[in-house]
């Protein structure tokens, strides 16, 4: 799982009838409201590879094909406060430029601007892990590297 990177820069979630979807470069979050009280067993959920299913109190919420393929055996949901259906999907493709533009093909779509701005927070995200793998790379102002602006006036050879 994910470092979850979204408490370090917010989250962009995508508006919808049941609730709110959002991701990160490994994962996507789904969010349900339900009726308060709600209790486990009166929740149905499956989540495969590429599909997902979910029945409340024998009413159905969603079902369809995800946009993009999942790893079905890593996927999760929890009841939280009896009033919150939270499940999180595993993506199989975990690159930065993999921003799923919907939840399922053709429904829950995110409009121009959360699309952007969801590109953006994998960007960022993708910039920061890569600057925290780099060990040695200098990427902090000050000390003998000086990182990013140049060798601290400590650590210059002065001309003889």
């Amino acid at each position: 799982m994910s470092v979850h990177f979204e408490e370090k820069s917010g989250v962009v979630p995508c508006k919808t009838p049941w609730g709110s979807w959002y991701q990160t470069m490994e994962e996507v979050f789904i969010e349900v409201n339900v009726p308060h009280g709600t209790s486990a067993k009166e929740v149905k959920c499956h989540l495969g590879t590429r599909d997902i299913e979910l029945h409340v109190k024998g009413k159905e919420v969603f079902k369809g094909k995800l946009l993009d393929t999942t790893v079905s055996d890593e996927a999760t949901w929890t009841l939280e406060d009896k009033c919150l259906i939270r499940i999180i999907l595993m993506k199989t493709n975990r690159e930065a430029g993999n921003c799923w533009t919907s939840l399922l093909e053709g429904e829950y779509c995110a409009n121009a601007w959360v699309q952007d701005q969801m590109q953006r927070k994998l960007t960022l995200e993708r910039f920061q892990r890569e600057r925290r793998a780099a060990p040695g790379c200098g990427c902090e102002r000050g000390g003998e590297s000086g990182g990013l602006w140049g060798p601290s006036p400590s650590s210059r050879a002065s001309p003889l």
